[in-house]
């Protein structure tokens, strides 16, 4: 049988594969890349999710297989484990004629199994780089016979922190393997990684569906970072939000700021890579039939949605790539509709938005928060609108007949049109309007040296000493002014935060996204909340908001990082 898929240099058996499955004409990332990694060369592909990307590598990786070799042959590193699933269901899909065997190695998941797999051998490993690595230096995973790696979402990879990991886990592969990196936006950090660690690669760009946001109305809010939340729900109460995303930097800040927001009336669910396929399919279908308004989500996690009436797009966290804030925003105006993308932004962030501005040519206009005031006016309007519809519908003979009924006992009747309003607006107690505190460190005139710390004297140092935790959570501490020192003070120098002490630090293996998960999990407090962390040998200081330091103390003794008992205290 002869397709355009047997016309790129796939076998029959492939191809028929393929076509079995429906699939009749490559897509364009899939011919660009398919005759390029079935010759050996290494390959970068710049697409978006949706493109036929997995085929583009799963088919090679398959037709280049040994058979009844009983070692690892091809290795897939993903950012998630929704991700890593995900592509070895593709795999093992696409190469059902051809008994391959395919495991999908990530945390969570039992260690017997995972190694028990391995010991009777596999064909193709797909995993998220932190198990990847665990597996290695207990010696069950040996990388030195593999002849195929492919880093897939490496800019996710980047953002989350693991390009130290992957860079380890490629110290453990041959040199003349061949290498695959996909990856939707290409940050220098991306660069530098493919530059380093492959052999003249072959660059296929496929064009965005959607390069412009013309359609978009942007804006931004600058709050303080622990206001974030009473400003989103400001907003809520005011915009017309038919259907939206919030994008969160990290997957505990979803399901975190997503129970918040239902705690406070706005029904909303996290989409993040800790949920099943079956959970996703489940979260994304109610959000399609409306009966979910919000979904709180990470950018990965957002990858490959494909629905056009999203109404507003909330960047909670500005993500650390401008193309990137160009993907979310994209999510909305679709269809011929307009749509709006508000961010959030603290003073620290200025800089981060000024960066957007220039890499898409837009000015994003500032906006003030809407006021206690407003947003009871707002109200008002809201419940007029309703009565006047429910007025004009006549529609209302039963609730006639309680009035006259109450009017007959001597009740007045605006008492009992003030009560049935009371009545009617009884669900805003659940939703209070909470207080926004003045922006710090913005509005008094300051020096660059102030607002982005003294880069001759610590700061760009510091913020390469520090390279991983800042990609793991966006938090480092500045050490512009001296007062830190070396970052181990016992004191946290922000206003409303205290410093606890963690006494385990790198020697055990702590990394920031512990610290975070750790403490938004046993403490059951927001993950976005937690402040500056700093990760030493022996132990990790870390910064949390004092109105939750006695809820983070009480549970001393049951925190857990890494499988190891840890307690918490206040550093003195």
């Amino acid at each position: 049988m002869t397709t355009e898929f047997t016309a790129l240099g796939l076998q029959p058996q492939l191809a028929q594969v393929v076509a079995d499955l429906g699939y009749t004409t490559p897509t364009p990332i899939q011919s660009a890349v398919i005759p390029l990694m079935l010759s050996g060369q290494d390959v970068i592909g710049q697409a978006q999710t949706g493109t036929g990307k997995t085929a583009a590598f799963a088919l090679p990786i398959l037709q280049n297989l040994i058979p009844k070799e009983r070692h690892v042959q091809s290795l897939v590193l993903a950012p998630t484990r929704e991700l890593a699933m995900q592509v070895a269901q593709a795999i093992t899909q696409y190469g059902r004629g051809s008994r391959v065997s395919v495991l999908a190695v990530y945390g969570g998941q039992s260690y017997a199994k995972q190694i028990g797999r391995l010991r009777k051998g596999v064909d193709v490993v797909v995993g998220t780089p932190g198990r990847l690595l665990d597996l290695i230096k207990q010696k069950y995973l040996d990388l030195s016979e593999v002849h195929t790696v492919v880093l897939d979402e490496a800019d996710e990879m980047l953002s989350m922190g693991f390009i130290e990991d992957i860079e380890a886990i490629l110290g453990q592969t041959p040199e003349d393997r061949q290498t695959a990196l996909f990856s939707a936006t290409m940050p220098a950090a991306i660069r530098r990684l493919a530059d380093q660690y492959m052999n003249a690669p072959q660059s296929v760009t496929i064009k965005h569906k959607r390069l412009t946001v013309d359609s978009v109305e942007q804006r931004y809010y600058l709050v303080n970072e622990f206001d974030k939340l009473a400003a989103l729900t400001r907003l809520f109460e005011v915009e017309e939000v038919t259907s939206a995303i919030v994008f969160m930097r990290t997957r505990v800040s979803t399901g975190s700021i997503a129970n918040q927001l239902s705690t406070r009336g706005f029904s909303a669910e996290a989409l993040n890579g800790d949920l099943s396929q079956e959970a996703r399919t489940r979260v994304l279908h109610r959000f399609r039939k409306g009966q979910i308004k919000v979904l709180v989500a990470t950018d990965v996690a957002a990858r490959g949605l494909d629905i056009d009436d999203i109404s507003h797009i909330f960047n909670f966290d500005l993500p650390q790539d401008p193309e990137a804030y160009v993907h979310r925003i994209g999510r909305t105006g679709r269809a011929g509709r307009t749509g709006i993308a508000i961010s959030l932004v603290t003073p620290k962030e200025k800089w981060q938005l000024h960066r957007i501005e220039g890499y898409t040519k837009h000015k994003i206009k500032q906006a003030e928060l809407p006021t206690v005031a407003e947003i009871e006016e707002h109200r008002e309007m809201v419940l007029k609108q309703q009565m006047q519809s429910l007025l004009n519908g006549h529609i209302h003979q039963r609730e006639q007949r309680i009035v006259a009924e109450l009017v007959e006992h001597g009740h007045d009747l605006l008492e009992v049109a003030a009560v049935a309003l009371k009545l009617a607006s009884a669900e805003e107690s659940h939703r209070p309007i909470e207080s926004i505190s003045p922006v710090r460190g913005f509005g008094a005139k300051k020096s660059k040296r102030d607002r982005y710390g003294d880069r001759r004297n610590g700061y760009s140092n510091g913020r390469r000493n520090n390279r991983r935790d800042s990609r793991q959570n966006g938090r480092y501490e500045k050490r512009s002014n001296g007062r830190n020192g070396n970052g181990s003070s016992k004191i946290s120098h922000e206003q409303g935060m205290v410093r606890l002490s963690i006494n385990h630090g790198k020697a055990h293996g702590v990394r920031p996204n512990d610290v975070v998960s750790t403490l938004a999990y046993f403490a059951n407090i927001p993950g976005h909340s937690i402040g500056k962390i700093r990760v030493q040998d022996q132990q990790t200081l870390v910064d949390v908001p004092e109105s939750f330091v006695e809820q983070v103390l009480a549970n001393t003794g049951s925190y857990k990082i890494r499988k190891q008992n840890v307690k918490i205290q206040r550093a003195s």
